[in-house]
């Protein structure tokens, strides 16, 4: 018995899928997606005024089901690994959804692994909404296409972090304050990705959402295929003492994309001014199917030579520390980046050195706020120089007397 409001552990999920692991048809399919919420199928549902877009009736028609509340982001996060380590399971990437190519030998453990398409980044209801649709969508399409080929197998939907987070009301601002910055550490676990040369490592990238958009409408989300599953090749990146490049490839991102390469130039000078090296980020290129050639012009990205680069958002937007500024076909393109952390030069026991950030201490707030102390100084301070130059009369007028006579003179 699951109870509302438990969270269950790695452990626990272990034991309840273990009935799962042990059958005799032991074909899976596990469709991720990038957060995911059980309050989620009856905020979107039709009592609140939309349409449902959860549509398949897999869960009523199996013989067995079982749902789980809320399950521990790492369980889920390192759920494949699990699985893989859990048996000899045939591991089966499904990226470009066409299910019809995809040979599966009943006989042997299959572990089918579906990346749903993610949710809008911006958190439009009405985005989310269509995303969660079309997902939907996909998994009958998936399922459908099994159950009309005779093939016995179980489906685990989940994602890989939740996308609502519930916290009470009573608790105080400190422990509130405590517990956010727990779950956005536990959401930040998994490593970062490394590229080694020999036995040592020479770059390190990490971000919590690595997305592009390509012609301002179809959304490509590399997340899970960087970090998480690694499905990239890394193969083409190059390490030196003054130049380096990370080379990210990928196949099959999206539909109507066979491949797509982004590569991160840095550099690193010594500079005379500050009588030290420096590494910078140069440049970002993408390269689609071969052919299509995109490059932004980075600004804002550099650092001491033995330390890493940390930027909270790094991207095409205006808005954004570190920018991404686009030249020729890279118009084409928006590029969004969370909590971007890289290093290409003097890594260390393959770990981040300390972090250089993109926002300086001085940031726009305190700027304002400075701007603003100093305009209330300076009227307090006219203020009292005012008052401080009001003088009294040094005659008065005696009513029982003669009118006092005060000659222009004085």
């Amino acid at each position: 018995a699951v109870h509302e409001g438990q969270v269950v552990s790695a452990q626990e999920l272990t034991v309840l899928l273990q009935p799962l692991l042990t059958q005799n048809s032991r074909n899976l399919v596990l469709f991720l997606q990038d957060r995911l919420s059980i309050d989620d199928f009856t905020y979107f549902s039709e009592s609140y005024g939309n349409k449902n877009p959860f549509q398949n009736e897999i869960l009523q028609s199996s013989p067995s089901s079982l749902v789980l509340p809320a399950v521990d982001c790492k369980a889920t996060r390192y759920l494949v690994s699990d699985l893989q380590e859990s048996g000899d399971w045939k591991l089966m990437n499904l990226t470009n959804l066409n299910i019809s190519q995809l040979e599966v030998n009943a006989s042997n453990p299959n572990l089918l692994v579906v990346q749903l398409q993610p949710l809008s980044s911006d958190l439009k209801e009405i985005s989310t909404l269509d995303t969660i649709a079309e997902n939907d969508k996909i998994i009958g399409r998936v399922t459908m296409e099994l159950q009309e080929r005779g093939i016995h197998f179980s489906v685990i939907y989940t994602a890989l972090r939740p996308s609502r987070i519930s916290r009470r009301t009573d608790v105080v601002a400190s422990v509130r304050r405590q517990l956010m910055a727990t779950e956005e550490e536990d959401s930040l676990s998994y490593p970062p990705l490394n590229v080694t040369t020999g036995n040592d490592t020479c770059i390190l990238f990490y971000a919590s959402n690595f997305s592009l958009k390509a012609n301002r409408s179809v959304l490509i989300d590399l997340t899970n295929a960087t970090f998480l599953t690694q499905d990239v090749d890394i193969s083409a990146s190059e390490c030196s003492d003054s130049n380096t490049t990370l080379s990210l490839k990928y196949t099959n991102p999206v539909n109507g994309i066979s491949s797509l390469e982004i590569r991160f130039l840095m550099t690193n000078k010594f500079y005379a001014a500050s009588a030290r090296k420096w590494f910078t980020l140069d440049s970002v290129e993408i390269v689609q199917d071969g052919e299509k050639f995109a490059k932004f012009n980075v600004s804002g990205i550099s650092a001491p030579a033995e330390y890493s680069f940390h930027c909270q958002l790094v991207g095409t937007s205006n808005l954004y520390p570190a920018r991404l500024v686009p030249s020729n076909e890279a118009k084409d393109w928006d590029v969004f980046i969370s909590e971007l952390q890289i290093q290409g030069f003097n890594i260390i026991n393959n770990q981040f050195s300390y972090a250089s950030d993109c926002t300086g201490f001085f940031t726009s707030g305190i700027w304002m706020g400075l701007v603003t102390s100093i305009i209330l100084l300076w009227i307090l301070t006219y203020g009292i120089h005012m008052i401080m130059q009001l003088t009294t009369n040094s005659r008065f007028d005696d009513p029982k007397g003669p009118a006092l006579s005060v000659p222009q003179t004085e």
